[in-house]
């Protein structure tokens, strides 16, 4: 079986087709829903307890940033000369070989993309939970049955809402894209709302002249750290360099999907020309929007209140000191708007990947048929179907005697694979400059080559010291891509001939 490239809507086939409905905004919407889901709400605490003072917090987040927006600019050359349907695991293919485009593929399935979603939809359920108590991760249906020492099944309240909510949103991406791009709009113009709404309540209403003198007066001195490592700590040059790549964890995670509207070019019009603009716009928006959030946490919150915000929810810290009598309801509803909208985003755009995988033939074949809705509605399900059963795995610790979830281990999985993956991409925009010096590019890497290369050497820093310092949770994500190594080689010998 030779892999061959994506059909364009426009080629003459009998098949059914996708079709070109995204205009700018919606592809924008779909950057920004993607990227903005519960993190910037609650990953800030622990990267406050990694670093140990409010400058390095907000240094860490100027980072991601940096890393986002250089990735997004390089990743445009690549969408507007190949826009196609399956995005990055395209570039990879192309690039390199068939087989690193499915290693990319099989772990956006196996962790990157359905490991996000479970995760996100697991956090729409806690915040549902403050609004309705008996929506909980401890109120069972089916108890934790256990299947390892640290490692067991159950069914609570809010893993069956993560289900339902999950469930849901297949179903209505399932039938057509117009569905599917309405929803992910309004609930970004939402939570995009939402987001500005928090910031403007730290910044305008809720200044705390102590706070703000004690964090914007003394940015830079270590205090209530968490050791990255024992003896290692942010007071000395490498120790605060290794926090600086562990607190990436959180912000990278909280950053991460915005390259999901590169799977759906099949279905973005102009998409030369629309999907780069998207992914500047999208990233530039989310990613000022983040730096300003973390602004406002330190305007109204002393540092170590962040530190220690409950359940590290310290979005929920600010606002309840902000508003006593309803703060932790406001954000919680703010928060579920996000992460409903986050799930959606992620949901529509994954499936277009696993879609383009079995075009290829090196994916089940189902998920290659475009349903009377004009989507992959078989890849949709395959995805969900994954999802529902990674919300269901609980981790167990046994010394505490305490139950958490799999998908806590899931967002170290998915930042050291999916930063594997980005490195490669980008490293793709010179091997094909290389291989392919003729090609049509209506857009090229801006700053080339300095820009790719600084996304490639500070990826590639941050990656290194998460092997080194965070082993147990970075080298299961690595593990995860080797084992695609022999299913790609079952679907090339067993898959169907495209």
């Amino acid at each position: 079986m030779t892999p061959s490239p994506n059909a364009s809507p426009e080629t003459s086939n009998p098949e059914p087709q996708l079709k070109r409905s995204l205009g700018l905004f919606d592809s924008t919407m779909l950057v920004a829903g993607s990227m903005i889901g519960s993190g910037i709400f609650i990953v800030s605490s622990e990267m406050a307890r990694n670093v140990g003072s409010p400058g390095w917090l907000l240094l860490s987040w100027v980072i991601t940033g940096v890393l986002t927006l250089t990735a997004a600019l390089s990743y445009g050359e690549l969408a507007a000369m190949m826009p196609q349907a399956g995005g990055q695991y395209v570039y990879l293919r192309e690039a390199f070989s068939p087989l690193w485009g499915f290693l990319y593929g099989w772990t956006l399935f196996m962790v990157i993309q359905t490991g996000t979603i479970a995760a996100v939809g697991v956090a729409f359920a806690r915040y549902l939970g403050i609004l309705r108590p008996t929506i909980s991760e401890s109120n069972y249906i089916i108890p934790p049955l256990h299947i390892s020492t640290g490692y067991a099944i159950s069914l609570s309240t809010a893993q069956l809402v993560a289900i339902l909510v999950i469930a849901l949103l297949s179903w209505a991406n399932s039938r057509g894209l117009h569905y599917g791009k309405r929803v992910q709009n309004l609930f970004t113009v939402a939570k995009l709302g939402s987001l500005f709404g928090l910031i403007a309540l730290g910044l305008f209403v809720g200044w705390n002249r102590t706070a703000a003198s004690g964090n914007f007066g003394d940015l830079w001195t270590p205090r209530g750290f968490t050791p990255s490592a024992p003896g290692l700590t942010p007071e000395t040059m490498f120790g605060l360099l290794v926090a600086l790549c562990v607190a990436q964890t959180g912000s990278l995670f909280s950053a991460d999907a915005w390259n999901n509207i590169t799977f759906t070019a099949g279905e973005v019009r102009e998409p030369r020309r629309n999907v780069p603009l998207s992914l500047a716009f999208g990233t530039g928006i989310v990613i000022g929007l983040y730096l300003l959030a973390n602004i406002a946490y330190l305007a109204v919150l002393p540092f170590d209140k962040i530190q220690t915000a409950p359940l590290d929810r310290v979005a929920s810290a600010m606002v309840g000191a902000v508003i006593p009598s309803a703060g932790a309801q406001i954000m919680a509803i703010g928060i579920m708007i996000s992460t409903f909208g986050c799930i959606n985003g992620m949901v529509l755009a994954g499936a277009r990947a696993f879609y383009a995988m079995a075009k290829d033939g090196v994916f089940f074949r189902g998920a290659m048929s475009i349903n009377a809705g004009g989507v992959p509605g078989k890849a949709l399900f395959m995805q969900a179907a994954w999802t529902i059963f990674l919300v269901l795995p609980r981790t167990y610790d046994v010394t505490a005697k305490k139950y958490g979830n799999l998908y806590g281990n899931l967002l170290d999985y998915v930042i050291s694979a999916a930063l594997i993956f980005y490195i490669l991409t980008i490293a793709g925009v010179f091997v094909l400059r290389k291989k392919r010096p003729d090609a049509e590019r209506p857009y090229r890497a801006f700053g080339y080559p300095v820009v790719p290369i600084l996304y490639i050497v500070g990826a590639a820093i941050i990656l290194a010291l998460l092997f080194a310092y965070r082993p147990a949770t970075t080298v299961p994500g690595l593990v995860i891509v080797l084992i695609g190594v022999p299913v790609f080689a079952l679907f090339r010998r067993y898959g169907a001939s495209q």
